[in-house]
């Protein structure tokens, strides 16, 4: 699949207020600062779809962009994990997102995206645990591997299977990615276009 058109539509804080569950959705979210925006900025060819900062804890909405024009919806959520946030804002976002992932009927697929310089992060696992628990759907897209080795991304991802073993059966289908190389661009989008046609 290739990407011919991207655009943003709409920004809320409540999944009530989504565009009309008439497309396709596949929802990208993660730790704060893992490289969100970057990766789909990569994807759409649009360097500045998603807005990208050194700060974590930009993205503080449900962002929906249209692609292709009514193919379907790529939806920014925002970053879990940010330290610096408040308490009473962390729960806010919390709860925005769970309400979203756990009622949007058009919703396909979460990619979730860590980040393959670092080891297994328990905030992550927890959340793919919670997933998996409301039966979402879900893949994982490792970021950032340009950064380390091929041997450390290796390893990293295998620690990363052996403790989605511990709670599944199978470890959901899991993209190497990294947007200054584009890497794994075409694997995403030819997954993403198999689960449309299918």
């Amino acid at each position: 699949m290739q990407i011919k058109k991207a655009s943003f539509l709409i920004s809320n804080s409540d999944y009530t207020k989504c565009p009309e569950s008439n497309i396709p959705e596949y929802a990208f979210i993660g730790r704060s600062n893992v490289g969100k925006s970057s990766l789909i900025n990569m994807l759409t060819n649009i360097n500045d779809l998603a807005k990208t900062s050194s700060k974590p804890g930009k993205t503080q909405l449900i962002n929906h962009f249209l692609i292709n024009e009514k193919e379907w919806y790529l939806v920014d959520l925002p970053g879990y994990g940010y330290a610096q946030a408040s308490k009473e804002s962390k729960e806010k976002w919390k709860k925005m997102i769970e309400q979203y992932l756990l009622n949007r009927e058009n919703l396909y697929c979460v990619f979730v995206l860590v980040d393959t310089r670092l080891s297994p992060q328990i905030i992550d696992i927890k959340f793919m645990t919670w997933l998996g628990e409301k039966q979402i759907p879900f893949c994982i897209v490792g970021t950032k591997a340009d950064k380390v080795s091929s041997l450390i991304v290796k390893k990293n991802i295998v620690s990363l299977e052996k403790e989605l073993l511990k709670t599944f059966t199978l470890v959901p289908q899991i993209f190497i990615t990294s947007a200054e190389k584009r890497m794994g661009k075409d694997q995403i989008l030819d997954f993403i276009d198999t689960i449309n046609k299918s």
